[in-house]
């Protein structure tokens, strides 16, 4: 009987080790599991000019990269893909609101293409890994393109194929490729971020130098200031 109470406990014990043990990442993965349909937004967009949904890890990198580029005419950003409506940042960070961190571009198609941006997107962050970015890690910051139309998804699931198919990094990409259901525009103090705060050690040692790195690659795209 003995021999029968300190097996059973031993498997306890085991199951109770077992749930102990899942990661962070898994228990936000949980957390992020619903069935409900996800809330939907729209986008005012001007006549003439289109808008991009990209998610590439922390938006104060990618914000900056973007308003650099010609034919950008506006950069907000903020989150989208979640089921939580109207989310702060703190619910973003939280990992648990499904909310990936995103700039919305609009842009002028004239002067820019929506395969050119995606160019950009694909050099300027790191595709590669799940929900990570650097030191960032969570689903707020995994690879996402929210696209807008049938034109938009069939661009980025061609050009994800012909990036793997270049071999530009050693591994597969992971960027998620799915339709634009929601965007809140993040609060007030991080829009601009890197151009109001380029003081800030954030700014000097993570984004000030992608952005440099980004000026060096894509001089042709950018901006000229008269």
């Amino acid at each position: 009987m003995k021999t029968i109470f300190r097996t059973l406990k031993l498997s306890l014990l085991s199951v109770a080790t077992l749930f102990a043990c899942q990661s962070p990442a898994q228990e936000q993965k949980k957390a992020m599991t619903t069935d409900k349909p996800l809330p939907k937004t729209t986008v005012q967009v001007p006549a003439g000019l289109e808008v991009a949904t990209l998610g590439s890890g922390c938006f104060w990198c990618t914000e900056a990269v973007f308003q650099r580029l010609e034919g950008v005419v506006k950069v907000e950003s903020g989150y989208s893909g979640g089921f939580v409506e109207n989310p702060s940042y703190k619910d973003v960070c939280t990992g648990r609101t499904g909310h990936a961190e995103v700039t919305n571009i609009t842009y002028d198609p004239k002067k820019i293409s929506f395969a050119d941006l995606l160019a950009v997107f694909w050099r300027t962050h790191d595709p590669t890994t799940v929900d990570r970015q650097g030191n960032d890690e969570g689903p707020q910051y995994r690879s996402a393109i929210f696209y807008h139309n049938e034109k938009q998804k069939e661009e980025a699931e061609h050009w994800k194929k012909e990036v793997d198919k270049a071999k530009i990094y050693p591994d597969p990409l992971v960027t998620e490729i799915t339709p634009f259901t929601n965007f809140y525009k993040a609060e007030a103090y991080h829009q601009d971020y890197y151009n109001q705060n380029g003081r800030q050690p954030y700014c000097l040692f993570v984004v000030r130098p992608k952005v440099e790195k980004f000026e060096k690659v894509f001089k042709d795209k950018l901006k000229q200031h008269n």
